[in-house]
């Protein structure tokens, strides 16, 4: 196949993929943010890590210089030196977790982005936040591992294991369409 059909067969795929996702539970997403008066704690590695960071950006300050709305949004990927200690120290199961531990309270929310679903660091964070009774907001790919079982609203992309791209791809439109909502909302 050459480059330019490998092309219009990825945006049919991410077209596919987009047309099949659960828009209740990205409404629920949508009401859950735009009401939130604590902290929102956003999670993710690799390409993940990366759409954590950017999501921060947009519900904090993006929205903030927009005098949409003031949300205390922050990505725990974000600190080389932090997650680095920790992952040297007492091993990188635990970067997530040990920045939550003793300060998430019941009524933050927990944004965890893994494409598997079932990266170690990712789940015991996640698992942590059930314990205190934060809210757990989902964003998995392939089958959803167990971020989707533990997730309080799950926005799943359904899609074939390893199409790491697409999934990423569309968890970040999915953060675009949020933030561009919210700041064209009266």
């Amino acid at each position: 196949m050459d480059f330019k059909n490998f092309t219009k067969n990825y945006i049919k795929e991410l077209n596919n993929l987009l047309l099949n996702l659960d828009l209740d539970e990205f409404d629920k997403f949508y009401g859950l943010i735009k009401n939130c008066k604590n902290k929102i704690y956003i999670i993710g590695n690799g390409g993940s890590a990366a759409t954590a960071s950017h999501m921060a950006n947009d519900l904090s300050i993006g929205l903030k210089r927009k005098d949409k709305l003031t949300l205390h949004a922050i990505s725990l990927a974000d600190n080389i030196a932090i997650n680095s200690a920790i992952s040297n120290d007492i091993g990188y199961e635990n970067i997530f977790y040990m920045q939550l531990k003793d300060i998430l309270q019941a009524e933050d929310i927990v944004i965890a982005i893994s494409c598997s679903g079932n990266s170690p660091n990712i789940i015991k964070a996640v698992k942590y936040a059930k314990e205190v009774n934060s809210t757990i907001v989902g964003l998995s790919g392939f089958d959803g591992g167990k971020l989707r079982e533990l997730s309080d609203i799950k926005l799943h992309v359904k899609s074939n294991k390893g199409d790491y791209g697409l999934v990423e791809d569309i968890h970040l439109i999915l953060n675009h369409i949020l933030f561009s909502y919210l700041q064209k909302e009266k």
